[in-house]
């Protein structure tokens, strides 16, 4: 019986900001190592048998950027499926398990949120192989990590008293985030573990499952992936039909509800990176207990995260806090009040603030590109276009552009024209004029990119031909 991984990559890890945005979340960002949490969750199970290809569940924003970080791992997935907006981890599961029935209906599927750190990858997989004699009985497993402090931010599970055989246990019941005594009660019991929102189960017994307790999930991820299209790697589900699917997580649509939910503990090294002291907790300290990345000095500081990626970043004096500098923002917090980062971008959000969506550098399929400079009529970009790739076929209403080649070699299309350019050449785009850029090259071609024009927005862009199939997307 094949093992799936079931990776869901959905979240948004506002806690996060600004390094975490809903353009570019969480599960996309190199973290806790040189790899992204989605990366090191696709790695996760490398060393248990039987294991077959990922499906993975993802906003359809983020189609490109995790295929391209999938291929980075040399690995090939069954497929990508494709969220028009998010429905929480249930619907998501559901997609998934649909998928996996018409492709390989005898599976089991260990399901993964792509935002975790493990930091005993091989302690999992034993918990994971520990897991499969119950799953293959039909029983839905979920791992509950032992406990090492009395943690509020985490549900929890209590185990029943009873052996489900093995290292497993029945389910006495999930218990939401605690008050602090309560917690530390729990601590003392040994009773009950933190819910890592991990769960291993065969493909059939969790369609069988949502369709007792949540028949109408199952029905409207049904219809939305009867009525989806594949497209290479990716699996569109049906847009109408899937935005009518109710919202709910795997725990409250099945796992509190069924009769066959055992718990496995297990001790890796485990944490969901939630807020930033969360991610304070997995990383190196230095002597002073500092966690620091980039171009960072310090002098008098300790038990601080201090991350900086554009600039130099300088601290005196300070104890427990958070400093992340980027292109366009910079946090300064205490860490105990990590958790509310939260309301920062809710804030960036009711001010309409791009800081909350995007980064200064915005990735795209063919490549990125990264605002320089602007004012009144204008602005600079650099643009990147990986080797092969090209933009798509289209025009502007409100702008024109001038192009300089910084590095590498263009074939530009400029109307009827099709032309190349090298390095320190460049051309000029009317407005209205059908143009597309691409790069014929080995190497990644560097633009800049001068606009000017009355509206200077993203949205100004009307495409007639990409080969990314994107359809008037930003």
């Amino acid at each position: 019986m094949k093992i799936h991984p079931v990776i869901l990559s959905g979240g948004s890890g506002s806690r996060l900001w600004p390094l975490s945005r809903e353009h570019y979340p969480k599960p996309l960002l190199p973290l806790a190592s040189e790899q992204t949490l989605l990366q090191e969750t696709a790695s996760r199970l490398d060393r248990l048998d039987d294991i077959g290809q990922a499906v993975y569940v993802c906003n359809e924003e983020h189609r490109f950027l995790v295929a391209e970080q999938v291929a980075e791992l040399g690995k090939k997935p069954a497929t990508i499926i494709l969220e028009p907006e998010g429905r929480n981890t249930a619907p998501a599961l559901t997609l998934a398990a649909l998928f996996l029935a018409g492709d390989d209906p005898d599976s089991m599927m260990v399901v993964m949120p792509a935002d975790h750190v493990i930091r005993d990858g091989q302690a999992f997989v034993d918990a994971v192989a520990q897991g499969c004699p119950q799953a293959a009985e039909g029983r839905l497993v979920t791992f509950g990590v032992v406990p090492d402090a009395a943690e509020t931010g985490y549900g929890y599970i209590k185990r029943d008293g009873e052996a489900a055989g093995g290292s497993a246990w029945k389910v006495a019941r999930f218990v939401e985030k605690p008050d602090q005594d309560t917690a530390e009660r729990y601590l003392a019991e040994g009773d009950y573990f933190w819910n890592s929102g991990i769960f291993l189960m065969r493909t059939d017994q969790w369609l069988q499952e949502i369709g007792e307790h949540r028949p109408d999930i199952l029905a409207a991820c049904g219809v939305a992936m009867q009525r989806g299209t594949r497209d290479s790697d990716f699996y569109r589900v049906k847009r109408e039909a899937f935005l009518g699917c109710p919202g709910d997580s795997i725990d409250y649509a099945v796992m509190e509800k069924t009769q066959h939910a055992v718990v496995v503990p297990f001790s890796a090294g485990w944490s969901d990176v939630g807020a930033w002291s969360a991610l304070w907790n997995v990383c190196p300290h230095d002597e002073a207990g500092n966690v620091v990345q980039g171009d960072v000095l310090v002098k008098d500081t300790s038990n601080a995260l201090l991350l900086a990626e554009h600039r130099c970043l300088a601290t005196v004096g300070l104890n427990d806090v958070i400093v992340v500098e980027t292109a366009d923002a910079v946090l300064v917090a205490s860490k105990d009040r990590a958790q509310d980062v939260k309301h920062i971008v809710s804030q960036l959000k009711d001010r309409n603030r791009v800081e909350c969506r995007v980064h200064r550098r915005v990735y795209r399929p063919w490549g990125s590109f990264e605002g320089m400079d602007e004012g009144d009529r204008f602005q600079v970009k650099r643009l990147t276009v990986k080797p092969g790739a090209s933009l798509s076929l289209q025009m502007h209403n409100h702008r024109s552009e001038h192009w300089v080649i910084v590095k590498g070699t263009a074939r530009v299309t400029c109307g009827d024209q099709v032309f190349n350019l090298h390095e320190n050449e460049s051309t000029y785009i009317p407005m209205g004029e059908r143009h597309r850029l691409e790069n014929p090259g080995n190497i990644p071609l560097e633009v800049i990119e001068v606009q000017s024009g009355s509206y200077l927005g993203e949205d100004d862009i009307v495409r007639f031909d990409d080969v990314y199939d994107r359809i008037q997307e930003n």
